[in-house]
C-alpha cells in the first residue's frame, strides 16, 4: 500500500490541531500559547507533547472544523541549555478552561519531569473548570494539585500567570514554589468581581480584586511582577538560571565575576548611631557576584529581603534584615516570606546566608491577634529544619526574639560572623538599662544623664560582639571588607555538608 495516503492522512489530522487562534491574540495584544513558548526556550528546543488529544475526535474530519489542542499546548524543551517541562493554557479554545483531557495532558508532562527529574513551568490563562464537562473538570484539577503536591520539593514549579485565572485555576500555581504575574494584565481569584458584589455588596475592579500588584504586595501569592509578558518570561529565564533541576543536584555553577563598584564602599554603609536607617541592598551588591540579586517576594514585607546571588559562580539563598522598612523589625508577613524561601532553599540544596540587623518583633496588638507567635515561630522551624550550609553574618542590632529567629548560633548554624558594630542581647541597652537600673534612675536628680551613663555601661558589658564571641555564640569579628571572602570561603569549607536527622513522615510546621 501506497505510503503517500498515511502521510497526506497525518499531514491532515496536523492542520485539523491547528495552532491557536493568533488573531483572538492580537486583538488583546498579547502572545499566544505556542509564542510564549518558543520565546521563553531556547530557539528550535520545544518539542510538543499530546498533539493530537481531543475530546472534539469526532470533528476532526470535517474541514471546516478547526481542534485546539485542548486548551493546553505541552511539552519539553531546553532553557539554557537545561531541560525543562512546559504547558502553555490557550485562552482562545474555550477560554482555556480545564476539562478531563487538558488535566490529562498536563499531568502527562508532570509526570514525565518527576520520573526524568526536570523542572516544570506552567504558563497560566484559564478560566477554570470547563462548565459543559461538570464534575470531570473537577477532578481534573484533583489530579493537577495532587501532581504538585507530589512533585513538591522533588523537581522546582514555576507558575507564569499570563492573563485570567479564575476558580480552581488559581490554586495549582499557589501550591507551586514561584509565581509570576505581569502588570494589568494578570488576575487571579476564586470569585470575581460580580460575585463578590453580589454576596457582600462590594464593588471592586478586577485587578484591585486579584491583579499583579495586589498579590504580590498585599497577598504574598505572588512573588515575581514584570511590565509585560517578554519581560515576564525573561525573569522566568533569569531565576531557572539559579535552580538546580532537581533535589538531587546542586544549582548550576557559572564562571565568578567580582562585584560592581568600590570595596572600601561597605564601610560607609551603615550608620554608627543604631537608630538610623540605611537600604541593605548596597550591603549584598557589594558582595554578590557582578553585584547581581534575583530579589523574590520584592513588594510584599519589604522590612525583610529574600533573594538569589552568587558567590564565585555558586548560587545562594541571602535573607536580609532591611532596616530602611519598620527599622528591619520581624511581622506576620515577613514571617511567612522567610520561612516559605529558607525552605525553598533546603528542598534544593542552596546555601543560605542571614544578615541580621533586627531590632525584634514587631509589637503591637494588630500583630499579637493575627498570629505573630504562630507566624514567628514558622521562622524558627524552617531554619532548625534546614540542613544545607548556614552561614550568618550580624551586622548591627540582634535583640531578642528576633535574633533567635534570624538564624541564631541556637538553630543549627554552621559559622556565625560579626561586624564590630554589632549589638548582640535581649533588647536594645537603653531599654535594658532603663529596666535594670530603673530605682536608681527614678530617685536620681539627674535621670537623664544616669540613663545614658547607665546604657553606655550595659553595651560595653554585655551587648558588644566580643561578649558573644567568648561564649562561642559568634564564631569571629571580621572586618566589614571581609565578608565577601569569608563568605566564600566557608562555603568552599561547607560545599560536603552532611547532617543526619531522626527518622520521620514529616515534621509538623506551624502553619
Amino acid at each position: 500500500m501506497d505510503m503517500q495516503k498515511y502521510l497526506d492522512e497525518l499531514e491532515f489530522y496536523r492542520k485539523q490541531f491547528k495552532p491557536e487562534n493568533q488573531e483572538f491574540k492580537d486583538k488583546n495584544g498579547s502572545l499566544s500559547a505556542r509564542q510564549r513558548i518558543e520565546y521563553l526556550l531556547d530557539q528550535g528546543s520545544f518539542m510538543e507533547i499530546g498533539t493530537f488529544v481531543s475530546s472534539d475526535w469526532e470533528n476532526c474530519r470535517s474541514e471546516a472544523q478547526k481542534v485546539g489542542r485542548e486548551g493546553v499546548i505541552t511539552g519539553t524543551g531546553k532553557l539554557g541549555g537545561r531541560s525543562v517541562y512546559i504547558f502553555s493554557q490557550d485562552f482562545s479554545v474555550r477560554g482555556g478552561s480545564l476539562g478531563e483531557l487538558q488535566a490529562l495532558k498536563i499531568c502527562n508532562i508532570m509526570d514525565l519531569a518527576l520520573k526524568t527529574g526536570a523542572p516544570i513551568i506552567g504558563l497560566n490563562e484559564s478560566g477554570g473548570a470547563r462548565i459543559q464537562e461538570g464534575i470531570y473538570g473537577l477532578v481534573g484539577y484533583g489530579n493537577i494539585l495532587n501532581k504538585n503536591t507530589l512533585a513538591s520539593g522533588v523537581v522546582p514549579q514555576i507558575s507564569v500567570v499570563m492573563g485570567a485565572c479564575a476558580g480552581g485555576a488559581v490554586y495549582s500555581p499557589a501550591l507551586t514554589d514561584f509565581v509570576f504575574m505581569v502588570a494589568e494584565k494578570s488576575r487571579m481569584f476564586i470569585t470575581g468581581p460580580q460575585v463578590v458584589k453580589c454576596v457582600t455588596g462590594e464593588e471592586v475592579s478586577h485587578q484591585e480584586l486579584g491583579g499583579a500588584m495586589t498579590h504580590n504586595q498585599s497577598s504574598g501569592v505572588a512573588h515575581f511582577l514584570a511590565p509585560d509578558e517578554k519581560a515576564c518570561l525573561d525573569m522566568v529565564r533569569a531565576l531557572y538560571s539559579y535552580l538546580p533541576l532537581n533535589n538531587r543536584e546542586k544549582p548550576p555553577l557559572i564562571a565568578p565575576e567580582t562585584p560592581q563598584g568600590n570595596p572600601e564602599e561597605i564601610l560607609k554603609i551603615i550608620p554608627i548611631q543604631s537608630q538610623k536607617q540605611y537600604d541593605v541592598r548596597r550591603l549584598l551588591k557589594l558582595i554578590a557576584d557582578n553585584s547581581e540579586l534575583m530579589e523574590i517576594h520584592r513588594y510584599f514585607a519589604p522590612n525583610v529581603i529574600t533573594c538569589f546571588t552568587r558567590l564565585s559562580g555558586a548560587t545562594v539563598g541571602i535573607v536580609a534584615s532591611q532596616p530602611c522598612y519598620l527599622a528591619g523589625c520581624l511581622d506576620i508577613q515577613a514571617s511567612d516570606k522567610i520561612a516559605r524561601f529558607v525552605r525553598f532553599c533546603d528542598c534544593f540544596n542552596i546555601p543560605l546566608i542571614t544578615f541580621v540587623d533586627v531590632p525584634g518583633f514587631l509589637p503591637g496588638t494588630d500583630q499579637e491577634h493575627g498570629g505573630i507567635i504562630r507566624h514567628g515561630a514558622k521562622i524558627l522551624y524552617a531554619y532548625a529544619e534546614a540542613t544545607v550550609p548556614k552561614i550568618t553574618v550580624i551586622l548591627r542590632k540582634a535583640y531578642g526574639g528576633g535574633y533567635m529567629a534570624m538564624s541564631g548560633r541556637s538553630l543549627g548554624v554552621d559559622m556565625v560572623y560579626a561586624w564590630p558594630t554589632a549589638e548582640i542581647a535581649v533588647m536594645g541597652p537603653e531599654a535594658a538599662a532603663s529596666i535594670i537600673y530603673r530605682e536608681e534612675i527614678k530617685n536620681s536628680a539627674s535621670p537623664d544623664a544616669i540613663l545614658l551613663d547607665k546604657t553606655r555601661e550595659y553595651r560595653e558589658r554585655f551587648v558588644n560582639p566580643y561578649i558573644a564571641c567568648a561564649r562561642g555564640l559568634v564564631d569571629e569579628v571580621i572586618d566589614p571588607r571581609e565578608t565577601r571572602a569569608k563568605l566564600t570561603k566557608s562555603l568552599e569549607v561547607l560545599s560536603d555538608k552532611r547532617e543526619l536527622r531522626y527518622s520521620k513522615k514529616h515534621g509538623n510546621i506551624p502553619l
